[in-house]
């Protein structure tokens, strides 16, 4: 394989990996609003937090992480070997970067996050999960903001 088959497929890798940015999930912290939550009313609801309990929160991946191991992977894998060596090393190369790089992309997209047990002022009880971005513990009197299905705890 010829620099140019290698620069080919780095740029392909590149665009891919440019294009799999765009497939981000959107926070679930109770600080950060996205553009289209700014100046929307929003359901207030208040209440004394019950219970705490401390949970992980696994992101949506988003196969950026298997695309980028398997582009890398490929590249590196092509380089070993000629002719019918430098397929098997790429196919080879790509799955183990796949591979490695799901990996990563797993571990990386989980976060600290609270399951908040909330007694509203009617009686109601609610449970809502986020990330762990602010201290919360049972008797602490606090907001319910919901809009659209999406609700957030804040003090």
């Amino acid at each position: 394989m010829d620099i140019r088959q290698h620069l080919k497929i780095v740029a392909v890798a590149g665009v891919i990996a440019v294009c799999a940015t765009g497939c981000a999930v959107p926070s679930s912290s109770s600080n950060v609003y996205g553009g289209g939550q700014v100046q929307r009313e929003q359901i207030v609801r208040l209440g004394v937090i019950e219970s705490v309990r401390q949970v992980a929160i696994q992101r949506q991946e988003s196969g950026f992480g298997t695309l980028a191991g398997a582009g890398v992977g490929g590249v590196a894998g092509s380089a070993i070997g000629a002719g019918r060596g430098s397929i098997v090393g790429a196919i080879v190369g790509a799955v183990a970067g796949g591979v490695a790089g799901n990996a990563l992309e797993s571990s990386a997209d989980r976060r600290p996050g609270y399951e908040l047990t909330v007694r509203l002022d009617n009686g109601e009880m609610r449970a809502i999960v986020q990330e762990a971005d602010e201290f919360f513990q049972p008797g602490d009197r606090v907001r319910i903001l919901s809009r659209g299905g999406i609700s957030r705890v804040t003090h």
